[in-house]
């Protein structure tokens, strides 16, 4: 398994996104909370970040200092695609990771620590995220049997592509897959959500958490592990777990009970992380900085209402 995390909202450091929330993706690599196969994820780690477009960062630097701010307008030109930084040793042991997250600022992140499933590739190539032009990917979880996925599938799938694999694992392949489907035309959330049901049918024992962007949404499915999310002015973060990001009085934390007896520990910790909400087992999720929404995999596999709200099928928040 692993841990992973997206984010979408002001330009923020690498640092401020991964490395210095509390319970955040970094102390996750060492000591999760809710992880629920494996319990430390020190075989690498990957930061994907989309880079400002010259445009507007020449625009950023000769704005004048008395000059009124505004609102910026979208930006609707084209994008930079995102960049990646990926090892295969711990998070913690890079040494030069504290100097390139404080230096690297971006409005859209997708980063992950990885515990590499038995069998499958132990270098870099295997770390999250997965690139694809605009599209960065990442996969929590793990497939039994993935050698003979494509074939139990019925899935199209040319041996260029197989032989173009960025590393022997599960993950590698089911990107490919996705990958595949996204360029037959189908919407990213249809084919995410496609991929997990259809691999769940004949594994059922998959566990299938993905992660997906393209610098402006987040699509994300939840299947075999926890999976929350959080907004914020103008921002969303979806992860595998909450961290511990100041957003209330130190007081709120304080009121929080002791574990109780029969209890579990992911639910009592959730308690104390303010303004993260869980995503429902078997849900697709679908983010931007101004809303956020979700639906069970098996409607999202066909074609996912315009709208869903309240109830045991979705969630729906939005900020004006």
């Amino acid at each position: 398994m692993c841990r992973h995390l997206a984010y979408l909202g002001p330009p923020s450091t690498l640092a401020d996104v991964v490395l210095a929330p509390p319970k955040g993706l970094y102390e996750q690599s060492w000591a999760p909370r809710m992880q629920r196969y494996g319990t430390v994820n020190a075989d690498g780690f990957g930061l994907g970040w989309y880079p400002e477009p010259e445009q507007s960062q020449s625009e950023s630097r000769s704005r004048p200092d008395t000059e009124t701010e505004t609102e910026p307008e979208p930006d609707t030109g084209p994008q930079p695609e995102p960049a990646r930084y990926r090892r295969a040793v711990p998070v913690w042991a890079d040494v030069n990771l504290r100097d390139l997250t404080r230096a690297v600022r971006s409005t859209a992140v997708l980063a992950a620590v990885r515990d590499a499933t038995e069998g499958t590739a132990q270098d870099e190539t295997a770390a999250a995220p997965y690139a694809d032009g605009r599209l960065l990917f990442s996969h929590n979880g793990a497939v039994s049997d993935w050698e003979r996925l494509v074939d139990d599938l019925g899935a199209q799938l040319e041996p260029a592509a197989l032989l173009a694999l960025e590393a022997r694992c599960d993950s590698a392949l089911l990107w490919a897959l996705l990958t595949r489907r996204i360029r037959d035309g189908h919407p990213a959330e249809e084919a995410l959500a496609w991929l997990a049901v259809r691999v769940a049918e004949i594994r059922p024992g998959a566990r299938l958490n993905f992660l997906l962007t393209d610098g402006r949404t987040i699509w994300a499915t939840r299947r075999g592990d926890t999976l929350w999310y959080r907004t914020g002015p103008g921002s969303v973060r979806v992860a595998s777990e909450p961290d511990a990001a100041a957003h209330e009085p130190e007081s709120a934390h304080a009121s929080v009970p002791a574990h109780q007896e029969g209890s579990t520990a992911p639910e009592a910790e959730a308690e104390a992380e303010p303004g993260w909400q869980e995503v429902p087992e078997d849900s697709l999720l679908v983010a931007t900085v101004s809303s956020v929404r979700t639906v069970p995999l098996v409607h999202a596999a066909g074609r996912a209402p315009d709208r869903v709200s309240g109830g045991a099928d979705g969630i729906h928040a939005r900020r004006t």
